[in-house]
């Protein structure tokens, strides 16, 4: 059961940040964690902008839920896509599926998909938010509920950072919040259709993305490194 007290930290932990620092930004993946963070913004924290990336690879449930929170809450994440040349030159350079070829090559498709449609969401923003928590995996436990994004100049804040996933749970059914119903056929990250598969009992909740590479690279970039404490 989540804690009352767990709630209310996180809604005054928003409150003050955006007090702050203004405009903030919540980067939204339409992840279980990004929903309650959705849910509380637009509960508590209005002044909190929301965004998401649309990679043009999301699986179609993604793309329903998407759906879904504008039908409940209305107009209110705005959508950011590829830049159409960067696109059609690496997909005509190395072909629709060259993220399984190298790492390199995975990783270039993310700064195209994700990484540059990001740096312009949050250009002119003071800070943004993100849904990680430390026990997503390994490349998240040093996380810190305040950092400094050095690559895009501004603070980026981990309220959900120390939430366990059956606290967020817990949240989601508490207030029925909408989530993708992907996450009941085995897949508890999701990210784009191609690199996200359904793990089995017992693997890391990270397992199903970009499986066929090594844990310690399983990240698109948008949480990766140039990131240090700064107060």
């Amino acid at each position: 059961m989540l804690a009352e007290q767990k709630i209310e930290t996180l809604i005054e932990f928003l409150r003050d940040t955006v007090a702050e620092y203004h405009p903030l930004a919540l980067a939204s993946s339409f992840s279980i964690e990004d929903m309650v963070l959705t849910d509380v913004i637009l509960s508590h924290v209005p002044q909190i902008e929301i965004f998401t990336l649309d990679t043009g690879r999301l699986p179609g449930e993604t793309y329903d839920l998407m759906q879904h929170v504008r039908e409940r809450y209305g107009n209110v994440v705005r959508v950011y896509t590829p830049a159409t040349a960067s696109l059609e030159n690496f997909v005509n350079e190395h072909g629709p599926n060259a993220f399984y070829h190298s790492v390199e090559l995975r990783k270039r498709c993310c700064q195209i998909r994700k990484l540059e449609p990001l740096a312009r969401a949050l250009a002119g923003k003071a800070g943004w938010i993100t849904g990680l928590r430390r026990e997503q995996s390994v490349t998240r436990q040093g996380i810190e509920a305040r950092e400094w994004d050095e690559l895009h100049g501004i603070y980026k804040f981990n309220p959900l950072l120390d939430w366990s996933e059956q606290d967020v749970w817990a949240y989601i059914r508490r207030f029925e919040v909408p989530y993708n119903k992907l996450h009941d056929q085995g897949y508890p990250s999701i990210g784009c259709a191609p690199c996200t598969r359904a793990v089995s009992v017992g693997e890391d909740i990270r397992a199903g993305r970009w499986w066929w590479e090594n844990p310690e690279s399983k990240e698109c970039g948008l949480h990766a490194a140039r990131l240090v404490n700064k107060d």
